[in-house]
């Protein structure tokens, strides 16, 4: 297992990308017709949940002390498998 630091760099880079991605994605959505931009928002408002959740697990292990935060890592792994599997049908979505 890595380290408290280059664990928190990962989750940072990912949420860097999944930002990046989420605000690629809205500018999609404001000039989707009418009908898909209800669908894209909805995609949206599930994926901003799914980010929010991650950067609350990432926050937690940053507050966390010394070794504590190993007790964390299973919980914020299962919320970036969610966040990353919400990212991979949202790619697949946006991409037709």
């Amino acid at each position: 297992m890595t380290n408290r630091t280059e664990y928190v760099e990962h989750l940072k880079q990912n949420l860097d990308k999944w930002n990046a991605d989420i605000t690629k994605w809205e500018a999609k959505a404001k000039v989707a017709r009418t009908d898909m931009q209800i669908e894209y928002e909805m995609q949206l408002e599930a994926l901003r949940k799914h980010r929010d959740e991650a950067m609350e697990k990432l926050r937690e292990i940053q507050a966390s002390s010394g070794e504590a935060w190993k007790d964390m890592v299973s919980g914020a792994d299962a919320a970036w498998a969610s966040m990353r599997e919400a990212f991979e049908k949202a790619t697949s979505h946006f991409q037709k």
